[in-house]
């Protein structure tokens, strides 16, 4: 029932025509009364009466009444299926909205096959029980009820006795409900599984083919798409327990109607029209019969679907989008004050641990550690994509979780350790941030970035269209794109998470060189684990199990010859004095 409530929110808009749908079905299973009773007619008046004048006159009737039911089942298909493309348009365009709403902790538990599976398949048998499915049960529940009313009217005893079988079918569908629900749901789970898998092993096909591991992608593809065989030969089990059933009780009121009716009409309390007719109203009994178990299975399929969209609908962001403070112009101050974190999946282990720190506009806040340090996840509570567990990050004095989160992060641009470019053209990708940006601006921020030299080698220069996900490009050329593309929103705060790492050194020279002439403004933060990246910083941070172990600026963390010495030293391989010059 909370299915039914639901999809009626997308469909109640559409009231008119669902009522103008209902009415053409309304008139259309009445006109299919027609038939049989003229049927009837035919034997009882023009055979047996000899009334062959009445003949041409029931015949147009009949030609006439199955022009204008084709008319109408056509009208009412057509808005039906209107009404259910409507609703899955809006449907897909709620689910995409959601997904833009969500954080990374809804991302970081979901697959992206079970995502796909809800945008494709389970929309798909929503679609399908809007347009199909409602007028089909309202259909065959409406032309029931007539041949029973009329049937009724011409022998009570016949009709009794077809009745009689209606209940065994009733009890039969609703058995047949109860296991076909569990069964889609499992078959909806093993395509989301399936989905995943595939989406995976494109996204990685470059590693599959450089470890040959094509043979194991086939066997692993092969087990997933086994189950999903037999989920979907388990949910034809149940179609196979009891739709033959259903059949054959339907078929039987072929026989109820020839025995039953045959030995009335011998005793004369039936007319043979009245017996043509009765059998002409048969279709109207047993097709309904014979489909309540296709429409059940569709009606579970619809259940199944609706309740994985609805789930991800109703799920809520950990991070709000209301906020009380609205960030039109951000400065750049930023402040960690006693901020520990840790994810909410393993509530036992800080990744942060009572970080404090000071930035201001125009200073630049390097952060080097280990891997697993927690140096990511420390930016990304500047960025709000988390919230600390405790303490506070303060944004120009102000508590970030005070600021609306999507003006805050417009003055926040981030080049992630992990670039993902779009396929687009290369100007498409540096301007993503700033789609309204100049031609020549797009240059410049690419020239500062050490790109504009290669992309102009490109077959097409800055309209040249990268791959999915950058593929073609070196990681290096990747890396100078997004690095671009976050300089070219002019950012208050800049984050430079391992920008560099895939670059040579001399490149990296002239990048920094760059940078220092946009960014004399801007709070920079820089995540690295080359020496010669950070330590022109004003603050160095070194970050172990997600606490500050050491910080001061490039000389003062030499002379304390701690890790950040240790690590100098291993880099540059030049020996220090106690004073700090080399």
């Amino acid at each position: 029932m909370d299915s039914i409530k639901w999809i009626w929110q997308y469909i109640r808009s559409y009231r008119l025509k669902l009522f103008l749908a209902l009415i053409l079905i309304i008139l259309a299973s009445f006109i299919s009364i027609l038939y049989p009773l003229l049927g009837g007619k035919v034997i009882d008046l023009v055979v047996y009466q000899n009334k062959a004048s009445l003949l041409i006159p029931i015949l147009l009737i009949m030609i006439v009444s199955t022009f204008f039911r084709t008319i109408f089942r056509y009208s009412y298909q057509l808005l039906f299926e209107r009404v259910g493309q409507n609703s899955l348009f809006q449907i897909r365009e709620d689910l995409y909205k959601k997904l833009q709403a969500l954080d990374f902790d809804f991302f970081n538990h979901t697959r992206v096959g079970d995502i796909m599976a809800r945008m494709t398949g389970d929309t798909d048998a929503i679609r399908h029980f809007v347009s199909w499915v409602i007028y089909n049960i309202l259909e065959n529940l409406l032309l029931f009820i007539f041949a029973i009313g009329i049937m009724l009217t011409i022998d009570w005893k016949l009709t009794l006795a077809l009745v009689a079988v209606t209940p065994f079918i009733a009890i039969l569908t609703m058995m047949m409900s109860q296991k076909a629900q569990p069964a889609f749901y499992e078959i909806r789970e093993s395509f989301a599984r399936l989905n995943s898998m595939v989406e995976e092993n494109i996204s990685g096909n470059r590693v599959v083919k450089a470890f040959a591991r094509e043979d194991y992608e086939m066997q692993k593809f092969h087990e997933h798409n086994l189950d999903f065989k037999k989920r979907n030969l388990d949910s034809a089990e149940v179609s196979k327990k009891y739709l033959p059933v259903l059949d054959s009780l339907a078929g039987t009121l072929v026989i109820i109607t020839l025995v039953f009716g045959g030995y009335l009409v011998m005793k004369g309390q039936m007319s043979l029209g009245d017996l043509v007719a009765f059998n002409g109203f048969l279709w109207m009994l047993n097709g309904p019969m014979r489909m309540s178990g296709w429409l059940i299975n569709d009606v579970q399929r619809f259940i199944a679907s609706s309740f994985k969209i609805r789930d991800m609908l109703q799920t809520e962001a950990k991070i709000p989008l209301h906020a009380e403070k609205s960030a039109h112009s951000i400065d750049g101050y930023v402040e960690f004050k006693n901020v520990s974190f840790h994810f909410e999946d393993d509530p036992t282990t800080d990744v942060l641990k009572n970080i404090s720190l000071r930035a201001e506009p125009g200073q630049t806040i390097a952060i080097l550690g280990e891997t697993g340090a927690g140096k990511s996840t420390l930016v990304n509570l500047i960025c709000r994509f988390y919230d600390p567990t405790s303490g506070q990050v303060l944004i120009d004095g102000e508590d970030a979780r005070n600021w609306h989160v999507r003006e805050l992060r417009q003055h926040i641009a981030t080049v992630m350790q992990d670039i993902f470019l779009f396929s687009d053209t290369i100007e498409g990708n540096i301007a993503f941030g700033a789609p309204d940006a100049s031609m020549e601006d797009v240059r410049r921020m690419a020239r500062i970035a050490d790109a504009d030299h290669f992309i102009e080698t490109m077959p097409e220069s800055y309209d040249t269209i990268v791959g999915e996900r950058g593929v073609g490009l070196s990681g290096g050329q990747k890396q100078r794109i997004s690095l671009a593309r976050a300089l070219l929103k002019q950012p208050s705060i800049l984050i430079l998470d391992d920008t560099t790492s895939a670059v040579d050194m001399e490149t990296e020279v002239k990048i920094q060189d760059e940078l220092k002439k946009v960014t004399h403004k801007t709070t920079t933060f820089i995540i690295a684990h080359r020496i010669s990246s950070v330590k022109d910083a004003d603050e160095i941070l070194i970050l172990r199990h997600g606490e500050i172990i050491e910080r001061g600026n490039h000389a003062e963390l030499l002379q304390k010859q701690g890790y950040y010495y240790e690590i100098y030293h291993k880099q540059l391989g030049t020996e220090v004095d106690a004073d700090g010059t080399e």
